[in-house]
C-alpha cells in the first residue's frame, strides 16, 4: 500500500510539472495556451535530439532544451500572442489551437509518428531500500526536482518586482502601461519562463515513458486538471492538485487496471462540483 501511494505521489509530481507552466499562462497571465501539451512534447523531442547527437544523459540536455524553449516562448509571445492582449480569450484560443495543429504536424514530419523515449541510464534502475520495500531513485529525484521547480517559480512570481509586474499587466494592461511597465516584454518573459519549466516536465516524461507527436493533448489534459484542482492561478495549488491527481490514479489502478485514468477524472469532476474555485484557491493568485 505504501509503495502504491508513493508511486501515486511520484506520478502526481510529473502532472504538477505539466501544470506549472500552464498555471503561469492560464492563472497569472489570463491566457489559455491550447498548445501547452504540444510544447511539452516538442521539448521532449529536442532533448531526444540532444542525446542522440551528443551521446549525453537526458538530464544533461536540460539547460540546452530550457534555453531553446525560453527563446521560443519569448518570440512567440512577443511576435504573436501579445497582439491578442485585451481582445478577450477567443483570439488567444484560436491562435494557440492553430499552433497546436502546426506543431503536431511538424513533429510528425520531422520525427515520424513512431514513439520515442529518453534512456535514463543507470539511474533508471537504481533503488533505495526502505525496509520491506524500495523507492526508485529516478522517481524520487523527479519529486524533489519538482518541489525545487515550484519553489523557484513561486519566488519569482510572488516575491520579485517582475512577478508584481506580471500580475499588474494581467489585471489591467492599459493601466500597467501607463505606469511605465513594458507589458509586451513582461508577458514575453513570463511565457518564456513557462516554457522553460515545461522543458523539465518534458525530459522527465521522456525518461519515464514514451512520447509521440500526437501526445500533446493528453499532457494538456493532465496539466489543465492539475491547475483547476489546485485553484486557478495558485502555483502551490497546482503542485498539490497534481499530487491529488496522481494519488487518485494510483488508487484507481489498485481497484482495477483500467480504472486509473478514470479515477483521476472523477476526482477532478468532484472538486469542480463541490469546490469550483479549486482546493487551494487564493485571492492573490499565488
Amino acid at each position: 500500500m505504501i509503495e502504491l501511494l508513493l508511486n501515486g505521489l511520484f506520478v502526481g509530481a510529473l502532472y504538477s510539472l505539466f501544470g506549472l507552466g500552464l498555471a503561469v499562462t492560464f492563472g497569472l497571465m489570463q491566457q489559455i495556451n491550447l498548445a501547452h501539451g504540444d510544447m511539452i512534447v516538442l521539448s521532449a523531442y529536442l532533448a531526444w535530439l540532444a542525446t542522440q547527437a551528443l551521446g549525453i544523459n537526458p538530464l544533461f540536455s536540460l539547460p540546452f532544451v530550457a534555453l531553446l524553449m525560453f527563446a521560443f516562448g519569448y518570440a512567440l509571445q512577443r511576435v504573436v500572442l501579445n497582439r491578442t492582449i485585451g481582445r478577450g480569450p477567443m483570439p488567444t484560443l484560436l491562435v494557440t489551437f492553430g499552433l497546436s495543429i502546426v506543431l503536431q504536424n511538424m513533429m510528425q514530419i520531422g520525427f515520424s509518428a513512431d514513439t520515442r523515449s529518453l534512456q535514463p541510464g543507470s539511474i533508471g534502475s537504481a533503488a533505495l531500500p526502505l525496509g520491506s520495500f524500495s523507492i526508485g531513485v529516478m522517481p524520487l529525484f523527479f519529486f524533489l526536482f519538482a518541489c525545487l521547480a515550484f519553489a523557484c517559480t513561486w519566488l519569482v512570481f510572488a516575491k520579485t518586482s517582475f512577478g508584481r509586474a506580471v500580475r499588474a499587466t494581467s489585471d489591467d494592461h492599459r493601466t500597467a502601461r501607463l505606469m511605465g511597465i513594458e507589458t509586451g516584454h513582461i508577458f514575453s518573459l513570463a511565457l518564456a519562463i513557462s516554457l522553460s519549466v515545461s522543458a523539465i516536465a518534458a525530459i522527465f516524461l521522456g525518461m519515464r515513458s514514451t512520447f509521440a507527436p500526437a501526445a500533446g493533448p493528453e499532457r494538456m489534459l493532465f496539466a489543465f486538471e492539475a491547475v483547476i484542482l489546485g485553484g486557478l492561478g495558485s502555483i502551490w495549488g497546482t503542485f498539490f492538485g497534481g499530487l491529488a491527481l496522481g494519488l487518485a490514479q494510483a488508487i484507481g489502478l489498485a481497484i482495477a487496471p483500467t480504472f486509473g485514468p478514470l479515477a483521476g477524472h472523477l476526482v477532478f469532476l468532484a472538486v469542480l462540483l463541490f469546490r469550483p474555485a479549486g482546493m487551494f484557491a487564493r485571492r492573490n493568485g499565488l
